[in-house]
């Protein structure tokens, strides 16, 4: 998918789920449970149930990154207008380095376009299931806060 078809749809929630119609893994989760490093693909992959399967034995959200045309107010982050875990993300959330990533789900992806840069500078520290979270990350993904 090219980067132009990308950005002309609607915006992409960079941490979806695997069954997610039009589901596409864009990042490899990798570095350590404490210190997790997103490494970004050339091209998004569509989501399969071959690829899933490579996460073995543990969930497929552990290892890939994923993106997916946003939920919008079908999603507990969505407040109407903004995704308030890209907001608090940036808000709470130090970056994870001081250049953008080459990321290839950029043109469509709503955190980049609602938070620019600053999200872009998180994006490689965030995994979707996270089991040692800190302080920071576990109240920016907790969407009653």
């Amino acid at each position: 998918m090219a980067a132009r078809e990308l950005a002309a749809g609607p915006p992409l929630c960079p941490s979806a789920q695997p069954h997610t119609d039009g589901a596409r893994v864009f990042g490899i989760v990798g570095g350590t449970p404490e210190h997790p490093r997103v490494g970004y693909l050339p091209q998004p992959i569509a989501v399969s149930d071959e690829l899933l399967a490579l996460a073995g034995p543990v969930s497929p959200t552990e290892v890939f990154r994923i993106g997916a045309p946003c939920a919008g107010d079908a999603c507990r982050h969505f407040d109407g207008c903004d995704c308030r875990l890209a907001r608090k993300l940036v808000q709470i959330v130090p970056a994870a380095g001081t250049s953008l990533p080459a990321c290839s789900l950029r043109p469509g992806c709503r955190w980049w376009r609602q938070e620019g840069k600053a999200a872009c500078l998180r994006c490689p520290q965030v995994v979707t299931e996270l089991y040692a979270p800190t302080e920071a990350q576990r109240l920016a993904a907790d969407p009653s806060v």
